[in-house]
């Protein structure tokens, strides 16, 4: 089950209209981006403060980031071609900080999880890696990064016991090559297995596991490009 390197290609199907949003002073602005973790909804489009910004976006799919403007933004989400919102909501945002926000769970209970980015360059060498559980199928799980053909019974996990719509910190380690292994917690039985990702030096990802599209299994993830 080796989607977690499917980047993001997605993101750059003709169907997205990528707007600036908002408008006002370059001092007071800040970078947001939005992906669709939903499982079972369609296709959507994204409101900014009642202004389409992201038309007929996909599931598994992300922006890249919009420039808004700072401060009390509402965000809508609907069926694309649609005038009912599935999500409204309120997002404090602050002036040059960045914001992911994932459209979560099922449709019938779906939300919104709103992220703080740190887009900080890492140490020198090093990369930044952030993870997000956003599989409404799967309980808590435990998450490992590794050397790629690491065997996951000789170790323990990297962050254990991760509940749905959670996001650790980020991770600072050597930039290199890595392999993700998440299982359910307390399991070795290994649920997404990333593969062997390399990442550079000055990296910044972050990694969203997701259902199966539809929804359950087999489950699978995407990572996201937060800064090259």
């Amino acid at each position: 089950m080796k989607h977690i390197t499917r980047l993001f290609a997605l993101a750059l199907l003709s169907g997205f209209a990528l707007l600036t949003a908002g408008c006002g002073d370059d001092d007071h602005r800040a970078q947001l981006r939005v992906v669709h973790a939903s499982p079972d909804a369609p296709n959507v489009d994204v409101l900014v403060d009642s202004k389409i910004v992201l038309t007929d976006v996909p599931y598994e799919a992300a922006s890249k980031y919009l420039t808004v403007k700072a401060g009390s933004r509402k965000i809508e989400v609907r069926a694309t071609g649609g005038s009912a919102d599935v999500i409204s909501a309120s997002a404090p945002l602050t002036t040059n900080k960045a914001y992911t926000v994932l459209a979560v769970d099922f449709l019938a209970n779906i939300t919104p999880l709103i992220l703080t980015d740190d887009n900080t360059p890492p140490s020198s060498g090093q990369i930044k890696l952030r993870l997000v559980h956003a599989s409404p199928s799967a309980g808590p799980v435990d998450i490992y990064v590794e050397p790629p053909g690491t065997d996951i019974n000789t170790v323990s996990p990297t962050l254990t016991n991760v509940p749905f719509k959670a996001a650790s910190d980020y991770l600072a380690v050597a930039a290199g090559s890595y392999e993700v292994f998440i299982t359910p917690t307390g399991s070795k039985t290994v649920a997404i297995d990333s593969g062997s990702i390399t990442i550079a030096a000055g990296a910044i990802r972050t990694a969203v596991a997701l259902d199966a599209p539809g929804g359950g299994t087999p489950l699978t993830a995407v990572v996201l490009d937060d800064l090259n």
